[in-house]
């Protein structure tokens, strides 16, 4: 195993947790060969210093706090190369209330405004759409509003 390689991927997760897909671009893109690359993340995984599950947590957490709903959240897990079963696994083992997620992210942007006409109602089913509330969520919402 090469030392630079194992050496660079180990600074990479002193910072952050990184999916193992993440890992590797950064690793490609200094230049190493991909069997280094593929070795060292075998060795981290084993090691437990790289694990894409851990990595899915910290993402979850992190867009929960900034307001992102389940499918929002999912997509960019999709995006880093996490599996549905581990990104499914990890969302319930998370144990969010998603309607009040979608409350609070509404509330935050729209406050104690009446909804006007149709279409501010449609600019806020799009704003929640883009935040990753699904539309029964949305709906679940604005029917209380």
């Amino acid at each position: 195993m090469k030392t630079e390689v194992l050496q660079a991927a180990i600074n990479y997760l002193s910072y952050r947790e990184h999916a193992s897909k993440e890992l590797i671009d950064k690793l490609q893109h200094k230049g190493f060969a991909v069997s280094d690359i593929a070795e060292v993340i075998a060795h981290l995984q084993e090691k437990n210093y790289q694990s894409d599950q851990r990595y899915a947590e910290c993402i979850i957490r992190n867009r929960v706090n900034k307001g992102y709903g389940p499918l929002y959240i999912a997509q960019a897990l999709r995006q880093q190369g996490i599996t549905s079963s581990v990104i499914e696994q990890e969302i319930k083992n998370q144990q969010i209330d998603w309607y009040l997620q979608a409350e609070l992210a509404y509330n935050k942007r729209f406050a104690d405004v009446a909804i006007k006409d149709n279409k501010d109602r449609a600019k806020r089913i799009r704003f929640m759409q883009n935040r990753g509330f699904s539309t029964e969520q949305i709906f679940t919402l604005l029917s209380s509003d």
